[in-house]
């Protein structure tokens, strides 16, 4: 029997659809605003791609397990839940990439693996004088190349500035490692807002990057008081932005956040799916299980394609916006003993490039040797490897074998790719624990274009007045853009 409607005031009570770290953020800044608030998860824990599991007795990331510091948002985000103390950056050994040629260490001074200077000694031995010899042709291009399209891919703008060995031997392994997607149909401007602005501004692709990495490091150096100052990323890692963790992973971040949440009086919800929503004289109501929820304003936090199904009655204007399903991407996560490991033979983990053969994994984390906090948790001799499996593209055309689907099959190539990748044979009888982490279609996938249909989203929710949208199929993939955006877009709702 559905439940019947509480009275409500425009305006000042709100529901929150998903659990999520947007939908969390959401209902911190309505919290704070003064909004009576309740939040709707449809699963049974909380954090979506923040969250955690347990393996070996040790309590992992099962998500997310960092953040880019190229803007403050996650660590003041940190510090205004007292958690400025346990933000750590990893060790300083960097990233490699797996290339058809064998590994080569990945260059310090990137952003999406495009270089800062194609003349760094780690990028020629990845490019070759060749390559090096075109990517410098960069700064002889007119400003204009690139830029002057409305939108443009990756790949595009790459390729034109640099060349192919920079795309296929720098971008594509980290592009396929960060966002799982292809660099030929991922929209620059959404994947590296700004780029292309600094491509007019400073002359050049290469210069647009160092000074969107020189920005980075002054906001990580810049004041701040001293029990919430982030060290210098120790940091500048060779996989693009600087990148920084917690002490614990990151999935303290949300304990904290719910802590903070129950504190404010905020109604959380779990294991409570949102069948619908519809209109009322007072705002809206979200029918969940038989029970309605009532409330003056909407905030939808979920993936894009479940938004746009469940807003589309109520603001047709959405339907024609829906945005492609991000890929599916298992992590398998392996605690082994195995000694030889102690030596860090990869730095902090692996990025393999598409053309890389008899690899299936499109990363490998090398999770001990990157947290000093997770080591310290470690006898020597045992380690945490974590490989991600789904790169959603067509990996330039290469043939590949089919995806392991089953957890037995993710677990034997991960044992596979393992050794190829560590140089290292990894066998069933040195892992003491593993487990298989699935996250269905929880990547953005920022095709081109993308921009724009954000745009038109945003659009559409701002005349309306009473709903927003947020979520990394908006603010770009990543908790930097997340935090950034999804207090913003409330702000903006609010007013």
């Amino acid at each position: 029997m559905e439940a019947a409607a509480a009275p409500v005031t425009p305006g000042r009570t709100a529901v929150v659809v998903g659990g999520g770290i947007s939908g969390l953020l959401a209902a911190r800044t309505l919290a704070q605003a003064g909004v009576s608030t309740t939040v709707l998860e449809a699963a049974a824990t909380w954090g979506g791609c923040v969250g955690s599991h347990v393996v070996a007795g040790l309590t992992l990331d099962s998500g997310a397990e960092s953040f880019a510091t190229r803007s403050s948002a996650v660590a003041d985000l940190a510090a205004e839940l007292g958690l400025a103390g346990a933000i750590v950056t990893p060790n300083p050994g960097g990233a490699w990439v797996q290339l058809p040629d064998g590994p080569r260490e990945l260059p310090r001074t990137g952003v999406l693996g495009i270089p800062a200077s194609p003349w760094d000694p780690e990028v020629r031995r990845s490019l070759g004088l060749a390559g090096s010899l075109r990517a410098s042709l960069d700064r002889l291009l007119p400003a204009s190349v690139g830029t002057r399209e409305q939108a443009t891919s990756v790949s595009a703008l790459v390729r034109a500035r640099m060349g192919r060995r920079v795309l296929e031997r720098l971008v594509a392994p980290v592009v396929g490692g960060v966002h799982s997607a292809d660099p030929d149909v991922l929209d620059i401007d959404m994947v590296a807002p700004g780029l292309r602005a600094g491509i007019r501004s400073h002359g050049s692709l290469a210069a647009a990057v160092a000074a969107q990495r020189s920005r980075g490091i002054q906001r990580n150096r810049g004041p701040a008081p001293a029990s919430s100052r982030m060290s210098p990323p120790a940091g500048l890692q060779k996989a693009g932005s600087a990148v920084a963790g917690l002490r614990g992973g990151m999935h303290t971040l949300i304990s904290a956040l719910l802590a903070e949440l129950r504190g404010q009086g905020v109604t959380l919800l779990a294991g409570t799916r949102a069948d619908s929503v519809e209109r009322t004289a007072g705002g809206w109501r979200v029918s969940a299980g038989g029970t309605a929820h009532d409330a003056g304003l909407l905030v939808v936090a979920v993936e894009g394609p479940a938004a746009v199904e469940l807003l589309a009655g109520a603001l047709p204007g959405l339907a024609a916006l829906r945005p492609d399903a991000g890929p599916d991407v298992s992590l398998v996560t392996l605690v082994v003993d195995l000694p030889q490991l102690d030596a860090r033979p990869r730095g902090t983990g692996v990025l393999v490039a598409p053309q890389s053969p008899g690899i299936q994994a499109k990363a490998l984390t090398h999770a001990t040797a990157k947290w000093g906090w997770l080591a310290e948790q470690t006898r020597p001799g045992t380690h945490v490897l974590r490989l991600s499996y789904g790169r959603g593209d067509a990996r330039h055309g290469v043939r590949q074998r089919p995806e392991p689907r089953t957890d037995g099959e993710l677990f034997q190539a991960a044992l596979q790719d393992a050794s190829a990748l560590l140089s290292a044979q990894v066998t069933a009888g040195n892992v003491v624990d593993w487990d298989v982490v699935r996250w269905g279609g929880a990547l953005p996938f920022a095709s081109l274009g993308h921009k724009q249909r954000v745009a038109e989203v945003r659009g559409i929710c701002a005349a309306d007045g009473t709903v927003a949208v947020v979520g990394g199929w908006l603010s770009g993939n990543g908790l930097a853009a997340i935090a950034a955006d999804t207090p913003d877009q409330v702000r903006h709702l609010l007013s």
